[in-house]
């Protein structure tokens, strides 16, 4: 295989980060869009310089011309899907979150083995050299025990309304936006949390959590405290704090360059700046996917976090809407 042939599955916004990277990677080739209606496939291939423009999904699945599928629909789709790719013979790179339960989860897991081919969920933040500095910090044992980390991701949605605030489509600000804090809490610490605790703020309107705020409990006495609304600023931020210094992430979650900046404080001496690779925040995820394709590699993000933090994410929701802790 000279390239990977990559196929999109919708024509939604988060593509137009993904669409330069692809078409700019020697080892990858933008070959086809999909969308439910051809006019809009042909037009968006027009604009984009995609060769090929299908008008239902499963016409581009069948054609021949991909071999793995960049899926961006909306929340509740994305698990219905990965598996109809997985079952025309595609490899998958699906959006986060990779489903809304665990049954989902495992339907993909079991469609992957039984068709040999790869499912992985789409966290871009997880492949950038800034944390995966951060990793090998913390399991280097640079910051001594890890007692604590602290994440956050905020927008302001205006108006009021759009497809992350539809709650059979799988809206609300945790499964949007507080997931990246929540897989981030457990690349840390390398689990699941033992018991956790939430509240959230349930939009009159939308009738999904416009905001949400959690606490996640580990053993030996490790915890996690993760925030995400739709009503506040633009804000993202993480802070991981051990018994011999903290490292200071400013926006581990943005694809601008502008604004990243990683700091550490040690116990003793001046805190400054590690200096971090400047890297296209979502070349990660797909030069992860040429390795797995061509060179036979195992995903980074693997499909066992995944299934863990969809867990955990399902834990703060149930723990929110009960008011009370959940065990998991």
């Amino acid at each position: 295989m000279a390239k990977v042939r990559w196929g999109l599955i919708s024509t939604a916004h988060i593509n137009n980060q993904l669409i330069p990277i692809i078409q700019n990677s020697p080892r990858g080739e933008l070959a086809a869009v999909a969308s439910r209606s051809e006019e809009t496939s042909k037009a968006y291939a027009s604009q984009w310089g995609i060769p090929q423009a299908f008008g239902s999904y499963e016409a581009m699945l069948e054609s021949g011309s991909i071999d793995v599928v960049y899926i961006s629909l909306p929340n509740h789709l994305h698990a219905e899907w990965s598996i109809r790719a997985i079952q025309a013979g595609v490899h998958v790179l699906c959006e986060k979150p990779f489903a809304l339960t665990l049954e989902d989860v495992d339907a993909v897991i079991s469609a992957s083995q039984k068709y040999h081919r790869t499912a992985a969920e789409a966290f871009m933040y997880r492949h950038h050299p800034q944390t995966k500095i951060v990793g090998d910090m913390v399991h280097g044992g640079n910051l001594g025990d890890v007692l604590l980390f602290r994440g956050d991701f905020s927008f302001q949605i205006k108006p009021v309304n759009g497809i992350r605030l539809v709650p059979e489509y799988g809206g609300g600000a945790l499964w949007d936006i507080g997931v990246y804090p929540v897989s981030f809490a457990q690349y840390i610490f390398g689990s699941i949390p033992e018991w956790v605790c939430a509240t959230q703020v349930i939009g009159e309107e939308s009738g999904v959590d416009e905001t949400f705020s959690g606490l996640m409990y580990y053993d030996k006495d490790k915890s996690a405290l993760i925030s995400c609304s739709f009503r506040s600023p633009y804000y993202n931020q993480a802070e991981v704090i051990g018994t011999q210094g903290r490292l200071v992430l400013t926006r581990p979650f943005n694809h601008y360059e502008s604004g990243r900046h990683l700091y550490f404080y040690p116990d003793q001496g001046d805190p400054y700046e590690i200096p971090v690779p400047e890297e296209e925040l979502y070349s990660g995820e797909i030069e992860d996917m040429h390795d797995v394709i061509l060179e036979g590699k195992k995903p980074y993000l693997t499909l066992d976090e995944t299934r863990d933090h969809i867990k955990t994410a399902l834990a703060l929701y149930e723990s929110a809407q009960k008011g009370s802790v959940v065990h998991l």
